[in-house]
């Protein structure tokens, strides 16, 4: 935000479809209303978690990114904007270049002329951290976001299980690749959410809510909302986002915690808020819309999965995981229900537990347990025999981001499918904080005799074509001297936020 301007504002405005000529017309009008040109290194971050035919309303649509892309085009002044690029990091260990495919987000940079980036091929900056609190003195993340002179966030209008919502805040979790994200990933999710902003602050923000996603976050529900919704700061933005779906921002962990590390107001007081949509309107519009954060023992009542949870560790009250293992299964699920319309009636009956749960576990005889995470605990009595789990959990600070190792799909294939031939008892442990989407899709198809997506036959050739292709890419950037993780320029560890406003007290 410039210094002339000293209140943030958020444009509403109605788009009834998904035209790529309409919607570069409305991004064009709000960056000018904004004020803003793009110049220099100018990054574009979609919200492309997974794509394809199960995940329709994943991820931000590419004819939105193609007025996006276009509108930006349109607004810069000629030799200002140095590069325009597309990045991002998509989930369930899939390679970002083939949900960029399926998307349709290859064809629509190509026809553009627009750079990619795929941000687990590039190298890995370090960014130091001096705020506090935060959780780690230092992360890393993409180099195309550390070099980033404009930054761009377009992510999708979703509801989500771990965080509520997933609006422009949260979407910033694709700021990581695969093996630092998932540190942190756990009951102190909000708070890592929150760390992250002070890596880079977007300059415009504009969110397809077009047709948005309600219940879940990877096989949403669509919603036909009609709104193209920008602005030019992300808590003042996720705040008016929150409360067109009823929703108060300073319910939501990660929006009050960015507000008070500074990054913005959550008081609609406060806020600007214009367009052609009156933010009444755009709320009696949105009344019925589902948001997440559905207790996992809830989510699977009435189905064959009964599932507990206790609480996580480290000492800081939470009496629940709602950044880890318990919302990763919620997902798992859908995502084989999208797949396999028979995933209910095939899946057997079958026990999970998370953290240090307490109480009766009533599996029958041929019913399987499965601990679930490495803070799983729990003692008693299964099919006659005494039980004990005992707490493999890391402590956070035996988590360093500089050795941290990931595990690609065909890793986790492997090392699931292990676990399973290995275990011949009542019950079973799979570790791991958290275990991954990716993970607990294997081993529900493993228990439960599903149908496995990762051997969809029609994405096998595509899959391993873009697989193959990403690892060369890595390796061939290693071998032209390019090291994979570097230490950056910090000078965005104290990235200086848009508005400091003191924190609301209370």
């Amino acid at each position: 935000m410039s210094a002339s301007q000293s209140r943030p504002k958020v444009i509403l405005r109605q788009c009834d479809a998904y035209d790529p000529v309409r919607i570069r017309q409305i991004l064009n009008e709000g960056m000018e209303e904004l004020g803003l040109r793009p110049h220099g290194r100018t990054l574009v971050k979609p919200n492309l978690v997974m794509a394809g035919p199960m995940f329709r309303h994943a991820h931000t649509r590419p004819q939105f990114m193609e007025g996006l892309l276009g509108a930006l085009q349109d607004r810069a002044l000629p030799g200002a904007m140095k590069e325009l690029a597309m990045g991002e990091r998509c989930g369930i260990t899939v390679p970002t270049r083939h949900a960029s495919e399926q998307a349709g987000m290859g064809d629509v940079c190509r026809k553009l002329g627009v750079k990619q980036y795929f941000f687990e091929e590039e190298p890995q900056v370090e960014i130091k951290y001096t705020h506090t609190p935060r959780l780690r003195d230092y992360v890393y993340t993409p180099e195309p976001v550390a070099k980033a002179d404009f930054f761009v966030n377009a992510p999708k209008f979703k509801a989500h299980p771990w965080t509520t919502v997933t609006f422009s805040i949260k979407a910033y979790i694709g700021i990581q690749d695969d093996r630092h994200r998932l540190i942190d990933h756990d009951h102190r999710l909000n708070e890592k959410i929150a760390d992250l902003q002070h890596i880079i602050q977007p300059q415009f923000i504009a969110i397809d809510a077009i047709t948005a996603g309600q219940g879940r976050m990877l096989t949403p529900i669509p919603f036909d909302m009609n709104l193209i919704i920008m602005g030019n700061n992300q808590v003042a933005f996720d705040t008016v986002c929150s409360h067109i779906i009823g929703i108060d921002a300073r319910t939501v962990d990660h929006i009050r915690l960015a507000h008070e590390h500074g990054f913005g107001p959550i008081d609609l007081k406060k806020i600007d808020v214009t367009g052609d949509v009156p933010l009444q309107v755009a709320w009696e519009r949105c009344r019925t819309f589902q948001s997440g954060l559905v207790r996992v023992e809830k989510y699977f009542e009435g189905t064959t999965i009964s599932a507990y949870a206790g609480p996580p560790p480290g000492g800081t009250g939470d009496d629940y995981c709602w950044g880890g293992c318990p919302g990763a299964i919620e997902e798992a699920i859908e995502i084989l229900r999208a797949f396999d319309k028979t995933c209910d009636a095939k899946m057997p009956r079958i026990h999970v537990v998370f953290g240090a749960y307490q109480g009766p576990i009533p599996a029958k005889e041929g019913e399987k347990v499965i601990f679930i995470g490495d803070c799983a605990r729990w003692e008693g009595n299964i099919g006659g025999e005494l039980v004990q789990i005992r707490s493999v959990y890391k402590p956070r600070e035996t988590k360093d981001p500089h050795d941290v190792t990931g595990e690609d799909i065909f890793a986790k294939m492997a090392k699931v499918s292990a676990k399973v031939a290995a275990n011949r008892g009542n019950h079973v442990r799979f570790e791991g904080c958290p275990v991954s989407v990716a993970e607990h899709v294997l081993m529900l198809v493993a228990y439960g005799g599903l149908n496995n997506p990762y051997f969809d036959p029609a994405e096998a050739i595509p899959f391993t074509k873009a697989y193959t292709k990403s690892k060369a890419t890595v390796a061939a950037k290693r071998l032209w001297g390019i090291p994979y993780q570097v230490e950056g320029d910090t000078q965005r560890g104290e990235a200086a936020p848009h508005e400091k406003e003191e924190p609301a007290r209370g």
